[in-house]
């Protein structure tokens, strides 16, 4: 029996978050969005998936979103995966869209929307949560998921075939240990750029009180703000516990090398996004910098606009990065992350997602909770970023327990929406917005 696609409905979802300053730093300050997608089934099913923006940006995906549809409608989810990388090239080599990009920015994000409503749709029919479809497929299957094209000179097929076999020991011990403790975590919602000082202070405390040990602020505003914030943090957190810091790419490399010589006093874990987000051989050079006034502590993250997996492949041979930050959907979708986690664990890198947006911890914690699974297969140095915001408007919301992700449960991907939040917040007839 075989399922097919019969329509893709698109939906332009805005939150109103600019007003309380959530989600704000040194760059942005919008209404936190998502590009909503739901593929229609000739059956009981429905695939859902999402791309996040920050508000007005939103209409211009949506509108990506629709000119993709067509390779995706008509078709049957076993006709997709009998060849994955078949039907991935369909919407990344679009004759027409490709141009566009290529694999980069609008097209690209919605690329991601589609490709990952299918996976949704898929574990959705195999009745588990992504996470669990993924780390119960054998090698050979994984890797046919990923396209290896201009990234076979950081890893090859078998490469990674081998990568996943040497994994394989140990499973059923790691999974245990996840329902047992959770995932690792670290909390984004204490530091936002547009908080004031009292507000900063009594949300790092609640943290504190809540169970968390990992916490992460938003620098690139003027420096010595920057460094009594840190200073703030830091004293309410104690000096065992993690400060990141995330400058948005707001910085020059030498601006950014100065400026965490100042920040060093707050004893960071990492630097996200120091520089422009494509300037490989700056965060190489913002990376030897750091280690050396850390004294080793201190590490260079980005790849939450990291526009595909090539800039990543780069990123990992240049030793630009000590921690990877992929998004689930600002590249083409699972089996773009495939890839990413692939030369990620080659290259002894640690994933730590990035999940700063609405939807994004729903989405995020599937791929970490694989990467641990199958691919990784150690929590040193592995966190899931997690924001406190606008998980109420999902029929399956992340679960958190001290400071810990809790294993999902229901089948799919985790990001279907609630329909009266999507009749609420559709942009701009909503109700919220009228």
């Amino acid at each position: 029996m075989t399922t097919t696609i019969v329509g893709l409905d698109v939906h332009d979802v805005r939150f109103p978050t600019a007003a309380a300053g959530d989600g704000s730093d040194a760059i942005n300050r919008g209404d936190y969005s998502a590009t909503y997608v739901e593929l229609r089934t000739d059956g009981p099913h429905v695939g859902a998936g999402l791309t996040f923006t920050n508000g007005r940006g939103n209409e211009i995906t949506c509108a990506a979103a629709g000119a993709l549809s067509h390779h995706v409608v008509g078709r049957t989810v076993e006709d997709i995966f009998a060849a994955p990388v078949t039907f991935w090239r369909s919407l990344t080599a679009d004759a027409q869209l490709r141009w566009l990009g290529p694999e980069k920015g609008v097209i690209h994000m919605a690329t991601g929307a589609l490709v990952n409503a299918v996976w949704d749709l898929r574990a959705r029919l195999a009745g588990v949560p992504l996470w669990r479809l993924l780390a119960e497929m054998p090698a050979a299957e994984l890797v046919a998921c990923v396209d290896f094209r201009h990234i076979s000179d950081a890893i090859t097929p078998d490469e990674a075939i081998e990568l996943l076999t040497k994994a394989e020991p140990g499973y059923a011990e790691r999974l245990a240990l996840l329902e047992r403790e959770g995932f690792p975590a670290y909390t984004t919602s204490v530091g936002w750029l547009g908080y004031p000082d009292d507000k900063v202070r009594a949300l790092t405390r609640a943290a504190v009180d809540e169970g968390w040990r990992a916490v992460k602020m938003k620098v690139g505003g003027n420096i010595t703000d920057d460094v009594r914030r840190a200073g703030i943090i830091r004293s309410e957190i104690g000096p065992d516990a993690l400060l990141m810091m995330d400058a948005n790419q707001v910085w020059d490399v030498d601006e950014a090398i100065a400026n965490m010589t100042r920040l060093a006093v707050a004893d960071p874990y990492w630097i996200e996004e120091p520089t422009h987000a494509d300037d490989i051989l700056g965060h190489a050079r913002i990376a030897r910098a750091v280690e050396q006034l850390s004294a080793g502590r201190c590490h260079v993250a980005t790849g939450e606009v990291a526009a595909n997996r090539v800039i990543f492949k780069q990123l990992l041979q240049a030793r630009a990065i000590s921690i990877c930050q992929v998004d689930s959907c600002r590249i083409g979708g699972v089996n773009e992350v495939l890839s990413v986690l692939l030369m990620a664990a080659k290259f002894g890198v640690p994933v730590c997602p990035h999940a700063g947006g609405v939807g994004l911890c729903e989405y995020v914690q599937h791929l970490s909770i694989f990467d641990f699974l199958r691919v990784g297969t150690s929590l040193d140095g592995r966190m899931i970023e997690y924001v406190d915001h606008l998980h109420e408007h999902f029929v399956d919301p992340v679960a958190i327990r001290d400071g810990r992700y809790l294993l999902p449960r229901s089948p799919g991907y985790s990001v279907a929406m609630k329909p009266a939040s999507v009749t609420e917040f559709t942009f701009p007839n909503g109700p919220a917005w009228r």
